[in-house]
Formats: structure tokens, C-alpha cells, sequence
């Protein structure tokens, strides 16, 4: 089997097909990083570029060693090391990188759309590391793996999203997937975090933390981004954490027992309490092993590798 894309731009552009022919190879991948050897020669003649042009630590750690496992030859590259900063445009740095002959390009950038655009002018196969405020979608994937991980399937299972909807490229990417997959999806936070017109993608919308994780079987709590925010849009952090925060106190008032998720990375007190963020319920440190697994299956498939590779 294939995927139905050339590219993973965004979730948005998946099938359900699609999405689950990426989590059932990343269960083999999962299988193969259990190993005393974690590394396959699959990907042994693929040359793949890392195109950041905006910081990330865990995200591009993370691809770096999908790929080395996959036997990948990597280029790694930065705007701020790079001829970017001396005015190069982003067409002429890929020109560039491509003249190199490369198979793949893993990009992230400021710039909502630029993954896209990249996609229109280059023969490459590309996949979005996180493009603006639009779409994070090997983060749904794998924030999806996770779930199915601890739960057991996704369709039906009840999925909350805390904090900053209005900013989170990981919050659309996760709607656009869990919505795909049958889950049932609310958005909770201050009304200016939440933007307009949200529920027309099939997801309910409160502002009230207690009755939304009394609801759910799963909360994603994301990050508050004051780097995208151009404006304030609620006081101060003290009061966000007292009227949005999850701690064990609201986590204990409830009489089941709820999955806590996030991305990263964590602002401790602020959307989330150490004492939750390391407690039994969280499965944090799951989505970060998960996603090397989801994202070695994505770079596979969009190989187009054969699957005896995997052995």
C-alpha cells in the first residue's frame, strides 16, 4: 500500500486511509527502535534536508533521528547560519540545496503556507515540520499513535484541547485528524484564544476546564505562544493558570481518570502543574519516543520503499 500524497503538507490533505496506513507502520517502527540494533538500512540511499527557518529543538531532534535510523544521508540547515540572513530567498536556497541532488526536504517555517509553496516549484518530496499558525501534522500523528497507544482505537474517544487554539498549528492538525478517525472533539479556553467560527470543523467549543475534562477521555493541553500573539489577550499568566491551568487539585475533583497530553514544550504553572505533567496519567514522555516511530513511517511511505525494507 501507498499514500494517496506525494507530500505531507498538512492532515488536512490525508485520508483516513492514509492515516492509518502511517500509524500501522509506525507500529513496525516502534517494533524495530525495541531492538538491540534500532537502525535499518531502508532509506540507505535518500538523501533528506532539514530546512529550518525557525527555532525547534525536540521537532528536529526528533526527524534527525528518524532519519538516522532509516540510514538517510542528512543535510541539516538553519536561517540564521545560512545566506538567508544576507537576503537569499527561499526558491534560491532550495535551488541550491536541490542542485545537490536530494530526495526529501523536512521544512519548518514562520510562514503559514510556505510548505505548499515549496511543494509547487521543487521535485522533491516535502514534509511540513510546522508552517505558522496553519498546520503541525507529524504532531497530530503522532499525538493520534499515542492515543490509539493508551486507548485502544480513536473512533468514538472523547479528545479535549486546552489552552491556545487561536495560535496552535498543533490544535488544527489534531482537529482535522481526530475528526477524520471518528473521535469526538471540544476546544477549551478564553474566548480570545478561541477563533471565530471554530465549530464549522466539526468540533464543539467550551470555556469552562472543569466540565471540559469532565467530558473527555483525553486533554491536549497546548502551549500558550505569547511569540505569535501581536496584542495581549488575557491579563497575566498567574490568572491563565488559575482560570485555564490543569493541576492535580482539578484533575483529583473528577471521578475518572483522564489521559494528559502536550506537546512541548511545557510551561510549568502556567497550562500545566508539574505534578500533573509527571504524573501516572500523563503520557508526555510516550509522544516523544512516538515520535521517532510516526515519523520514520512517514519518511518510508513517502520513499516509496518496499516493505521487506522494514526487515
Amino acid at each position: 500500500m501507498s499514500l494517496s500524497v506525494k507530500h505531507l503538507l498538512g492532515i488536512k490533505d490525508l485520508t483516513p486511509g492514509d492515516i492509518d496506513l502511517i500509524l500501522r507502520t509506525a507500529d513496525q517502527f516502534k517494533d524495530v527502535l525495541q531492538r538491540p540494533i534500532k537502525k535499518v538500512p531502508t532509506l540507505r540511499d535518500t538523501t533528506i534536508v532539514n530546512l529550518f527557518y525557525e527555532n525547534s529543538t525536540r521537532t528536529r531532534i526528533s526527524f534527525e533521528l528518524a532519519e538516522k535510523r532509516l540510514s538517510a544521508d542528512t543535510i541539516n540547515f538553519t536561517a540564521s547560519g545560512s545566506s538567508v540572513s544576507k537576503g537569499e530567498t527561499l526558491i534560491d536556497t532550495v535551488n541550491n540545496i536541490l542542485s545537490m541532488k536530494v530526495d526529501m526536504v523536512v521544512m519548518r517555517h514562520s510562514a503559514s503556507g510556505a510548505p505548499h509553496f515549496l511543494a509547487q516549484h521543487i521535485n522533491a518530496a516535502i514534509v511540513n515540520a510546522g508552517d505558522g499558525i496553519n498546520e503541525h501534522p507529524t504532531q497530530a500523528l503522532l499525538d493520534a499513535f499515542s492515543i490509539r497507544e493508551r486507548l485502544g482505537s480513536l473512533a468514538g474517544k472523547k479528545v479535549a484541547l486546552l489552552g491556545d487554539i487561536m495560535h496552535s498549528r498543533v490544535a488544527l492538525s489534531n482537529i482535522y485528524l481526530l475528526t477524520k478517525m471518528g473521535a469526538e472533539v471540544t476546544v477549551c479556553g478564553p474566548p480570545t484564544l478561541i477563533p471565530r467560527h471554530i465549530e464549522k470543523l466539526g468540533v464543539r467549543v467550551s470555556y469552562n476546564v472543569h466540565e471540559t475534562l469532565a467530558w473527555c477521555d483525553v486533554a491536549n493541553v497546548l502551549r500558550i505562544q505569547l511569540e505569535r500573539q501581536n496584542k495581549p489577550l488575557f491579563s497575566t499568566l498567574r490568572e491563565y493558570s488559575l482560570y485555564y491551568g490543569v493541576n492535580k487539585t482539578l484533575l483529583d475533583s473528577l471521578d475518572k481518570e483522564v489521559v494528559i497530553m502536550h506537546p512541548g514544550p511545557i510551561n510549568r504553572g502556567v497550562e500545566l502543574n508539574s505534578d500533573v505533567a509527571d504524573s501516572k496519567q500523563s503520557i508526555i514522555l510516550d509522544q516523544v519516543q512516538n515520535g521517532v516511530a510516526v515519523r520514520m513511517a512517514v519518511l518510508y511511505l513517502l520513499a516509496g520503499k518496499k516493505e521487506e525494507a522494514l526487515n
